[in-house]
């Protein structure tokens, strides 16, 4: 695998670029985005150390259907089609463990459109928190503290509603005292009752 270290806010790659690499997150973190026809760009997915992205492209060759942008910082390791090809001959714990990772992404995308048919804003944000929470989060002793290095605006891309409409479930949650907001982060200090909310 070939290491690679993007600056915040470059891009890995972009949406119609030919793809045939897949990526590793070592350390920081990726946004996956998709622009609309209207050029409106929605956030897909943040990925953290451990995330694979880029991947489809190795078994389903086309142009990439994202634009994959650092967050912060990142460090990433590379892999190309046919060295990916190589590696998996007479490694089949590592095909399976590629399988996985796809069915896992798979799961994920069907629970977000069953939460954007049947969940309200609300719900759709408590749920993005407590994700962002699993994944970044360090426990202290006033919470759940979560970096997650989102824009309002992007946060709100995540949960598929608008900025103000996520502010407002955002300053439900500060009044109740489930969180506390700062500049790019979340504690969460009510993990019982925010989880009860995202359901």
């Amino acid at each position: 695998m070939q290491e690679f270290r993007v600056a915040k806010g470059d891009a890995v790659f972009r949406e119609g670029d030919d793809g045939d690499r897949l990526y590793v997150v070592s350390d920081g973190k990726i946004k996956l985005t998709h622009a609309a026809p209207d050029g409106r760009e929605t956030l897909l997915a943040v990925m953290g150390p451990g995330d694979m992205f880029g991947e489809l492209s190795l078994f389903d060759p086309g142009p990439r259907t994202a634009t994959a942008s650092a967050v912060v910082d990142t460090v990433l390791l590379g892999l190309n089609h046919q060295s990916l090809r190589a590696w998996l001959t007479g490694r089949p714990e590592v095909a399976e463990a590629l399988l996985r990772a796809l069915a896992q992404r798979l799961r994920r995308t069907n629970e977000t459109l069953a939460d954007l048919v049947f969940s309200d804003v609300p719900g759709r944000v408590a749920k993005a928190l407590l994700d962002l929470g699993e994944r970044f989060g360090e426990t202290r002793p006033d919470g759940l503290f979560v970096e997650h290095d989102l824009t309002q605006e992007e946060l709100a891309q995540l949960v598929g509603a608008s900025r103000e409409t996520v502010n407002k479930a955002l300053a439900d949650f500060v009044a109740r005292g489930w969180i506390k907001l700062e500049s790019r982060s979340v504690t969460i200090t009510d993990v019982e009752r925010l989880d009860r909310r995202s359901r």
